[in-house]
């Protein structure tokens, strides 16, 4: 199983491959004290990955972009963007998820000597007033 991630601003495109990726949990958050179905909902995506190195000439990982994302003030509109990810496995598309007005709740590295480079972890959510906007799709073949 394998998973590409892109997200999409009008500035810019991050893309991490199938290599960078390790794993990619999506929950629909409600609340734990409840006793019925809530309407204080939520959408949470976090995604775990290697920080790659580039070698034989091959482009730098996008995880810089990750993390300079992550600090975009809620005062620029940039701190919302198209997030896609796609679920891969025996080259069919397992699940696709869409969240077009994602936004970073949290981002880390982390560092060590014996790790290689280093691991990132990203937790995402889609804007509140705009949960009817996300897609799940799945079931076609990967391109």
């Amino acid at each position: 199983m394998g998973f590409i991630v892109k997200v999409e601003s009008s500035s810019e495109t991050i893309d991490l491959s199938l290599e960078s990726i390790q794993t990619v949990e999506f929950s629909t958050d409600t609340p734990k004290d409840s006793n019925a179905r809530s309407t204080d909902l939520g959408s949470t995506v976090k995604i775990t990955g290697k920080i790659l190195t580039a070698v034989d000439g091959d482009p730098a990982d996008s995880t810089v972009k990750l993390s300079l994302w992550s600090m975009v003030p809620v005062e620029k509109a940039d701190c919302y963007r198209k997030l896609t990810v796609d679920v891969i496995s025996a080259g069919q598309v397992v699940r696709q998820i869409n969240l077009p007005n994602a936004f970073v709740v949290d981002y880390q590295e982390t560092y060590g000597d014996t790790e290689g480079v280093g691991t990132f972890s990203l937790i995402v959510k889609q804007k509140k007033d705009k949960l009817a906007n996300i897609v799940l799709n799945g079931g076609y073949p990967a391109a």
